[in-house]
């Protein structure tokens, strides 16, 4: 087996004994991704030499007889709305394509003193404004299943990096559905924490009191061990969790009997691709013959929850791009007057979906719209959290399905808003609540995989990743691999 093969966990096991180095380890992905990226267009930057450089230091300190943390040398992937110290943090937009913070973000600095090497920058739709990662300034990323198909967004360069054993690991972030589509779409294990579980301090927003950096991995321990090295308080960013961080690792092999399991009746049935319905119900069978007890349940305000989400993410996302003036950085375009300067240099700055919702976002927000769209949203908001809160006096964890439907054709969706806001469906009303959501890879429709997608209360991050290892252990295959025939074709793009 080669080393860009292995799990982040087989990688740990063979580095901690050192029977491989840091450096043989990120040498092997480096070489993966030139093999295989020109054919899915997952990174926007490969960041070699800084990779290599954390790579030799841990295996320096190791060689020293330090110890380290379990992922030391483990590389990792970034997606591009995180913010590295000398590396360029673009955002998949050309407002950002010479940008190099003079600071990173909190998870890359605990990344850095773990030892995580970074592999590089990941595509991901402009400003993560997508659920496809069609709307990028630089390019389409495809998914490896099928490269006709999209691999979910806005994360998918992540996604993909992970699917296609680019990197053991990766970053995204989850506003409405960024990490748990993708993983969905690509056949891995993806989980949005708990709103302030982890820091966004360094993450460009799309939507402040939503958004959410999390991990990609292809299984739940992996999962386990990077939620474990990202999460924590950090006085940095104003909306951190204070609450102390489990081992989420030690927790995964802890029974699931007892559980009480609650079905969403609004994430399953009519309107939902057969075998994506299929695969919710095979998950709960087998939980339910180890002892878990189910019910069904109805989250009564969910059908509210996309209008409401679209209203609240437009509006935050228009105030939060008003920094974008091509004035202190960003692309800059000379004009008669100061409008004129503004006008021109946003005007060719930002992309068609990005302007789309800067205009809906300035809409909902001015006077004689603030009541009509924006502040009946916060209500449904408000009533979407109770459903949950309520639903999770009666249960553990809810289950539902991720999409709709498995991965679509690129351009399928693209041009139409509402039908690419239907991507997210079954996603946003538990991101509005705030409360962390897994989606497990378990079964497939056409040969594409299927996710399932497991919520549980604020902070019970570990029952989902439980529930997740569980589940691994009992469906058809273990690792869920892409086959790539298209490497043998040859022929990148």
């Amino acid at each position: 087996m080669e080393l860009f093969e292995m799990t982040a966990a087989g990688l740990s096991r063979l580095l901690q004994t050192e029977e491989i180095s840091a450096v043989e380890v990120v040498e092997s992905f480096l070489g993966r991704i030139e093999k295989v990226d020109p054919y899915v267009k997952a990174f926007i930057t490969v960041s070699a030499e800084q990779a290599l450089q954390t790579a030799a230091a841990v295996d320096r300190q190791r060689a020293g007889g330090e110890k380290l943390h379990p992922l030391a040398g483990v590389p990792v992937a970034v997606k591009d709305n995180i913010c590295t110290k000398g590396v360029r943090t673009t955002c998949a937009s050309r407002a950002l394509e010479n940008f190099i913070p003079p600071y990173e973000a909190t998870v890359i600095a605990a990344l850095h003193r773990l030892g995580l090497p970074v592999l590089g920058k990941t595509n991901l739709d402009e400003f993560a404004a997508g659920a496809s990662t069609e709307t990028s300034a630089f390019f389409i990323t495809r998914n490896p299943w099928d490269r006709e198909r999209v691999p979910g967004g806005s994360s998918g360069g992540s996604a993909v990096a992970v699917s296609t054993g680019m990197a053991p690991l990766a970053l995204g972030s989850d506003t409405g559905g960024s990490i748990r589509q993708p993983a969905a779409f690509c056949g891995l294990t993806g989980l949005r924490p708990t709103y302030g579980r982890v820091s966004r301090y360094g993450m460009v927003p799309l939507a402040s009191s939503l958004d959410q950096v999390g991990p990609l991995a292809m299984d739940a321990t992996d999962c386990a061990l990077l939620q474990g090295a990202i999460a924590g308080y950090d006085l940095l960013d104003s909306t951190s969790l204070p609450d102390e961080v489990p081992d989420y690792g030690a927790q995964l092999e802890k029974p699931v009997s007892g559980l009480r399991l609650g079905i969403i009746a609004e994430q399953q049935g009519e309107g939902f691709d057969p075998e994506i319905n299929s695969a919710v119900t095979r998950a709960v069978r087998v939980l339910k013959e180890n002892g878990v007890i189910v019910d069904e349940i109805s989250l009564p305000h969910q059908r509210y929850a996309l209008s409401a989400y679209r209203s609240l993410v437009s509006a935050e996302f228009s105030s939060s791009l008003g920094r974008f003036d091509g004035v202190r950085y960003g692309l800059s375009q000379p004009g008669e007057n100061i409008n004129r300067m503004f006008s021109q240099s946003r005007g060719l700055s930002f992309g068609p979906a990005v302007k789309g919702r800067i205009l809906l976002g300035t809409y909902i927000l001015s006077a004689a719209q603030y009541e009509k769209y924006y502040l009946p949203a916060g209500r449904a908001r408000t009533l979407i959290a109770r459903d949950y809160s309520e639903a999770f006096q009666r249960f553990d964890l809810l289950v539902g399905a991720v999409t709709a439907t498995p991965a679509f054709k690129i351009g399928a969706k693209r041009g139409d808003p509402h039908q690419m806001a239907l991507a997210d469906l079954c996603l946003v009303g538990n991101a509005l609540a705030g409360v962390p959501s897994i989606s497990v890879p378990f079964g497939a429709a056409g040969g594409l995989p299927v996710g399932v997608q497991f919520t549980a209360p604020p902070l019970r991050e570990d029952i989902l990743l439980r529930v997740a290892y569980f589940l691994e252990q009992h469906r058809e295959s273990g690792t869920i691999r892409p086959r790539l025939s298209f490497l043998e074709e040859g022929g990148g793009e």
